[in-house]
């Protein structure tokens, strides 16, 4: 076994290896994003997809795709496993409101 405080990589004496394969093979709290392969991170990632496919559900694809920072491509793809498609969103600015269109007020019942 090698061990990496520096450069180069030192070799750990044999009662030193042991103790560090041991406690490599019982470490506590692997339950985390950088350790994939650790119980809790399937219910997790499992989880994230399905929020993701619920708002792709409720929102046009590219309004997603940006919020998340999502390719639009995957975001299309996520959408078209959930099914349906938002085939007539219009990407374009719509804060502002059509030429020559003005709120009805109180008055122009």
């Amino acid at each position: 076994m090698l061990l990496r405080l520096g450069e180069p990589a030192s070799p750990a004496p044999a009662p030193v290896a042991s103790l560090l394969l041991e406690h490599i093979a019982d470490r506590d709290n692997m339950n985390t994003a950088t350790n994939p392969a650790s119980r809790g991170f399937s219910p997790a990632a499992a989880a994230r997809g399905a929020a993701i496919r619920q708002q792709l559900l409720e929102m046009p694809i590219p309004v997603v795709a940006e919020a998340l920072g999502y390719h639009d491509k995957t975001t299309t793809r996520l959408r078209n496993e959930t099914g349906g498609a938002w085939s007539r969103y219009a990407p374009e600015d719509h804060s502002r409101s059509p030429a020559g269109w003005a709120p009805k007020g109180a008055g122009d019942r």
